[in-house]
């Protein structure tokens, strides 16, 4: 088992974090020594905890990683991931749309300017 600032150090996660996940139920210790209150994580929680890292670099919301967690199984992950990719496609597609019709607009006005 590890202590906090171990696991802290493994995963990559802040203490804060951790505190934040347990408190969501999202990733919560296997045990708090009654006598200290310290928190010990295994390596079932290190596997859930690499997993919630990948899970925010690829911008899962809390609500998302939730649905994740819950299913133990991760039988939809792939389905989750797939599905998260095409929306951040279509999100780049539209940003880049956006700075073509902001281009658009300047060379507009540079041709207005010109007259």
């Amino acid at each position: 088992m590890y202590k906090v600032g171990e696991f802290c150090r493994m995963t990559g996660l802040s203490k804060e974090t951790l505190r934040y996940y347990a408190q969501i139920k999202l990733l919560e210790p296997v045990y708090i020594d009654p006598r200290n209150n310290y928190r010990y994580y295994d390596n079932g929680s290190y596997l859930v905890a690499r997993l919630l890292v990948y899970l925010r670099k690829f911008d899962f919301s809390i609500q998302e990683m939730l649905t994740v967690v819950n299913d133990e199984s991760f039988e939809h992950l792939e389905d989750l991931i797939k599905e998260k990719r095409r929306n951040l496609l279509q999100e780049v597609h539209r940003l880049q749309t956006t700075i073509k019709e902001m281009d658009e607009f300047f060379e507009m006005e540079k041709g207005d300017e010109e007259k």
